[in-house]
């Protein structure tokens, strides 16, 4: 995640904070961190990360 906490948010040009933060995919939700722009609140998911918490959502409801 250091990657992540050298970034800034285009619009409001402040660092990124990391925040937890609420996702929904396929019906399904699940509270993760993520980096946040504390001003506007823009959340920041590379492409990668999408694939993951995608994977680890449809894990976690697979498991109950």
């Amino acid at each position: 995640m250091e990657e992540e906490r050298k970034l800034k948010c285009f619009k409001c040009g402040v660092p990124l904070e990391i925040q937890t933060v609420f996702l929904e995919y396929s019906c399904n939700s699940l509270h993760t961190d993520l980096p946040v722009c504390p001003v506007c609140g823009q959340v920041y998911m590379s492409e990668e990360m999408a694939r993951t918490k995608a994977v680890e959502v449809e894990q976690q409801f697979e498991e109950k």
